[in-house]
């Protein structure tokens, strides 16, 4: 009973419900992962043998410490309950009845790097090419027809065009290259382990009569092969006990389903829900705002969580001139919590990784440490690098490092084969790789020419030509349309590539900040380089910058989640669908509730679109509208009022709170112009109606005369570009 006594009413329901199917709804803070451990310490304890007790769960690390903590509460003199992930248990499944799938016992599993590898064979195989399939993209899209239980005969008959039918063939043929390795990648782990359980009666009832007691945590991440798992596994005696939080579902672009966990009580008749409401981190102003947040809502359960502590200071909000005025605003604030609190972990939150660089700057010219959590800082990132390669490339061609770091960046067919014939053609002539890819691009060198060396020698050519005439944010932005780099990763349509797109744009638009401080390309390349070499971060710094998808599970003193912007957050590519829309909210809610003392949100009026394309006014996320004004204080120098989040500040070349700031600035020797003044710039922030879009805001403007363009944030339709002429837009 000791174990109980350490248990609020709901936790300990949670524990000594342990018959039949149990649906544990967690709210954020909770306790979720001590109903587990505590559930499986009872169950122990009452006599049930360990190893007839299963607990999964989705990273290692957190199974690494649900079994430490399992021990530490019950030790076993013998046997021990089976905690793992989902993924090292059906390979521990298989490799205990591989002859009955066929399979070698010693069957390799495939990484990332093994599985592009077979997408690369695929491909030559087929002969296909990758620039036109990118094996990441590939890969990718086979992984999502694994996840919801498609095969390459379903592609085949669901394919509307050739391109799709390509894609089809390449999962067939991906899995015959698997097949012939005797290889297993990560998502046939779970299909081998749902087909031996479907494909042979005896060895489904002797596991489902070995794991009596079945346990998921984060039941919420779950996709179909999971589910059909567990509901195999757990057909014969129904004790399944899951544990998650549809609030905090926010995986769907890997193959998890919010659907499980909302259905569970359906799929498992009879099932008890309890919901843990006793919140152990936040404050209650902090729970309550993310409550009303996330209650606008439909695929919700629903939960009221209560603080242990009660009240707290106000959520304070910020709204700045534009994002280094936000990045400026949350360095200070940080800078005051340092001198204040020394002890206390900050947190700084964002909605995609290139947010995170002048957030960096800022921070850096304070001298606070701070660390990138899950992720590289954004000048040390691969696609930066490559970029910085180019621009090196351009100003010197005989930069040998540079031009073999971006030779075949994105590919362009130059091989192993090409670059050691370039290597010796320049050792033999004692010139630069540079002079050898002239010579055998032309056929100079006494060999036939070479097509793509001669297309990336044009590339280059052209660049130089344009190098002295273009500003240094133009040649960048003219360097990434023209070699392909940022087409090619949005092709790939992966998570991860779409944001190394976006961290491409914003390298851009850093260049033009960079321009208009008064420094050149070259002064540029200098800082950057000594930034990303010289610079170590601490691990243990207490500052972190994250994503909010990295945020997840985690917990600070003090947070700030900035960047609260239509189209930026909510993401542009969310606000599509319902169920896109959905899940941004459920990542505010996620964002929200890391917070144990003070949160603060942040905006920008204005923000600068992709590179010399000009400012573009912004509108101010819903979810601060869903946010009880009584909540929510505004912080010195806001543009606006809490409570008027949704009004524009004057054109910032002629607001006066803009010109002292670019004053204070300019004092610090950093000089910096705001957003530049364009014909029609006046009707940015006018409030306009359309027959059938309803009221909106006009953002841009694009052209003048008969031709241009106006750009328009509806509230109910997202952002829309008219042309002026046709749009039957008036004044609200």
């Amino acid at each position: 009973m000791a174990l109980l006594e350490e248990l609020n009413p709901a936790q300990r329901e949670a524990v000594l419900t342990t018959e039949g199917p149990v649906l544990v709804l967690a709210g954020a803070g909770s306790g979720k992962t001590r109903v587990i451990t505590y559930r499986v310490a009872w169950l122990i304890e009452q006599g049930v043998p360990p190893e007839a007790i299963l607990a999964v769960t989705f990273t290692n690390k957190a199974a690494d410490e649900m079994r430490e903590r399992i021990l530490r509460l019950a030790p076993c003199s013998s046997g021990e309950p089976w905690v793992s992930t989902f993924h090292a248990f059906c390979a521990r499944l298989l490799r205990r009845h591989a002859p009955q799938l066929n399979l070698r016992s010693d069957f390799p599993i495939y990484d990332e790097d093994d599985q592009l590898s077979a997408v690369r064979l695929a491909l030559e195989a087929l002969g296909l090419d990758e620039r036109e399939y990118p094996p990441r993209s590939v890969l990718a899209q086979i992984s999502h027809a694994k996840n919801h239980l498609g095969t390459p005969e379903q592609l085949e008959q669901a394919a509307r065009d050739g391109r799709e039918r390509n894609l089809a063939r390449l999962f067939a043929r991906y899995q015959q290259i698997l097949r012939q390795a005797g290889a297993l990648d990560f998502d046939d782990l779970l299909l081998r382990a749902l087909e031996l359980l479907d494909a042979h009666d005896e060895v489904r009832t002797r596991w489902q009569q070995r794991f009596r007691y079945i346990h998921v945590d984060e039941y919420q991440d779950t996709n179909r092969p999971q589910y059909e798992l567990l509901v195999r596994l757990a057909a014969s005696h129904r004790n399944l006990c899951v544990v998650g939080d549809e609030d905090q579902a926010i995986y769907s672009w890997r193959g998890a389903t919010v659907r499980n966990i909302l259905n569970f009580a359906h799929d498992f008749p009879g099932a008890r829900v309890i919901r843990l409401e006793e919140n152990y981190r936040s404050t209650q102003t902090i729970l309550d705002a993310a409550a009303a947040v996330v209650a606008h809502n439909h695929q919700r359960l629903g939960k009221s969580l209560v603080a242990t502590r009660a009240g707290g200071q106000p959520l304070r909000f910020y709204q700045a001139e534009d994002a280094a005025a936000e990045a400026e605003f949350v360095a200070n604030e940080i800078a005051r919590l340092a001198e204040t609190s020394p002890q206390s972990s900050v947190a700084v939150l964002y909605r995609t990784n290139a947010q995170s660089r002048a957030l960096e700057e800022a921070l850096r010219q304070r001298g606070l440490r701070y660390r990138v959590v899950g992720g590289f800082s954004f000048f040390r990132r691969a696609e930066i690098r490559d970029a910085l390669a180019y621009l090196r490339l351009v100003m010197n061609p005989a930069d040998d490092v540079a031009l073999l770091r971006i030779i075949n960046t994105p590919p362009r067919g130059i091989g192993a084969g090409t670059l050691q014939r370039l290597r010796q053609q320049a050792a033999e002539q004692g010139g630069s790789l540079w002079d050898a890819v002239v010579a055998l691009s032309d056929g100079t060198a006494g060999s036939r020419p070479n097509a793509a060396l001669a297309g990336f020698r044009a590339l280059l050519e052209e660049l130089r030509a344009e190098f002295t005439t273009l500003p240094p944010a133009e040649l960048l932005r003219q360097v990434l349309d023209r070699s392909g780099y940022v087409d090619v990763l949005e092709q790939q349509r992966t998570p991860d590539d779409r944001s190394r797109a976006e961290n491409l744009r914003e390298l851009v638009n850093a260049l033009a900040e960079a321009t208009e401080r008064g420094e050149t390309l070259e002064a540029f390349l200098d800082h950057v380089a000594l930034m990303s070499d010289a610079d170590e971060y601490d691990p243990e710094a207490p500052i972190s910058l994250m994503t909010l998808h990295a945020a997840k599970g985690l917990e600070f003193d003090h947070v700030f989640l900035v960047g609260l912007e239509e189209g930026l957050f909510p993401h542009a590519r969310s606000t599509d669908s319902e169920e896109g829309l959905e899940e941004e909210r459920r990542l505010c809610y996620v964002g929200m509730t890391r917070a144990r003392q003070t949160l603060t949100l942040t905006c920008a009026t204005y923000r600068r679109g992709y590179g010399s394309s000009g400012w573009q006014a912004t509108v101010p996320s819903r979810f601060l509208r869903e946010i009880p004004p009584a909540l929510l204080e505004t912080a010195a120098g806001s543009i606006a009022e809490a409570g008027e989040t949704r009004r524009y500040g004057s054109d910032p070349e002629l607001d006066e709170y803009a010109v002292l700031r670019r004053a204070r600035r300019s004092e610090r020797g950093r000089t910096v112009s705001g957003p530049r003044r364009t014909a029609g710039s006046s009707l940015i922030g006018l409030r306009v109606r359309h027959p059938s879009y309803g009221i909106g805001t006009i953002i841009a403007i694009e052209d003048e005369g008969e031709d241009r363009k106006i750009t328009v944030h509806f509230l109910d339709y997202g952002t829309k570009k008219l042309v002026e002429r046709y749009a039957q837009l008036e004044r609200a």
